[in-house]
């Protein structure tokens, strides 16, 4: 798949994620195989520019190329300046956010209640991309209801206004993450473009991007839930789609070893009183849904320093490894 100057290969994307797809995450998808990791959201509003938090989902120092941020905001003049600083801050793909279906953002007339406002939309669009130099894409959802999918139309606004690629989850607003995603919609969108399009949505296993790609007949998949805990997932979907085999699981020992790899990351970034904190919930999906995984959870959750994290951690997948015991952690 090809945005603009960047040609992403594979064509297996980490979707962006509001309190997941940091640096460190974004980092390690991309080692584990994703061809292209957007960053989680950044206020398109100048008066948070410079808060902690924001200056943390602007910091790209070392990140692969492309580097693609995300901006959210509702204002066509805020946005386009958004993208401009976002650019001079290491931005190489700037992307557009009107798929969030978060309450707090759609209150504030972004993210996903921006679809109900087709010229906003256009005016939006038009002036982020005569803004800046750099591929601009856009992250939408099926439509804001299911008596409203407009997608379609939206679509065709985005590739008149020049964005480079779009992506579609395959739900409405009003499902946010419930139910099964539909792709009919998003193959429909494909057929009409000639632009790239990305499908997003339940894409959780090698077959399922497979069986989406068919489908839609899209360039490439987007994946976002499915990822946490389980990073390697974009080698194997990669692998699958390129030559209809299975990559071996990971084994034991590298999984500790992506995991330990992540905690040090995140420490680093955050400092270690936030970056204990953050890792309990990568930690927790590492483990999720394998009840012979809760005590480790259980302990692993109380340390309070980074030593004690890591070390923790390290003792856990030793005594697995000891005793040769298969893991079952995000499986």
């Amino acid at each position: 798949m090809q945005i603009g100057p960047y040609r992403i290969e594979p064509n297996v994307v980490l979707a962006p994620m509001a309190g997941v797809t940091d640096k460190p995450f974004r980092q390690l998808c991309k080692r584990l195989g994703a061809g292209l990791a957007m960053s989680e959201m950044t206020i398109s509003d100048p008066r948070f520019w410079q808060t902690e938090k924001s200056l943390r989902r602007m910091d790209h120092d070392g990140e692969p190329a492309p580097v693609g941020v995300q901006i959210a905001g509702t204002e066509p003049a805020m946005l386009a300046e958004a993208a401009r600083y976002n650019v001079d801050h290491g931005a190489q793909i700037i992307d557009i956010n009107m798929g969030c279906p978060a309450k707090k953002v759609c209150n504030a007339w972004a993210g996903s209640a921006l679809m109900q406002d087709e010229a906003l939309v256009a005016r939006i669009l038009d002036a982020v991309v005569r803004a800046v130099d750099v591929p601009v894409t856009l992250k939408i959802r099926t439509g804001w209801c299911a008596e409203h999918r407009n997608a379609p139309t939206i679509a065709r606004i985005a590739q008149d206004a020049g964005i480079a690629a779009l992506a579609v989850h395959g739900r409405t607003r009003d499902q946010h993450y419930t139910g099964t995603a539909e792709y009919d919609t998003i193959a429909a969108i494909k057929a009409a473009l000639t632009i790239p399009v990305l499908a997003n949505g339940d894409i959780d296993s090698p077959e399922k991007a497979l069986a989406v790609l068919r489908h839609t007949g899209c360039d490439a998949v987007m994946v976002g839930r499915a990822a946490q805990g389980r990073p390697w997932i974009f080698r194997e979907i990669a692998y699958f789609l390129s030559s209809g085999t299975h990559l071996a699981p990971p084994t034991l020992p590298e999984i500790r070893d992506i995991l330990l790899d992540h905690l040090a990351a995140l420490h680093a970034f955050y400092g270690e009183t936030s970056g204990v904190r953050i890792a309990r919930k990568h930690l927790g999906w590492y483990a999720k849904d394998r009840p012979e995984n809760a005590a480790f959870r259980n302990v692993v959750n109380r340390a309070e320093t980074a030593q004690a994290q890591i070390a923790l951690t390290h003792e856990y997948f030793d005594a697995l490894i000891a005793s040769d015991i298969r893991p079952t952690l995000a499986a």
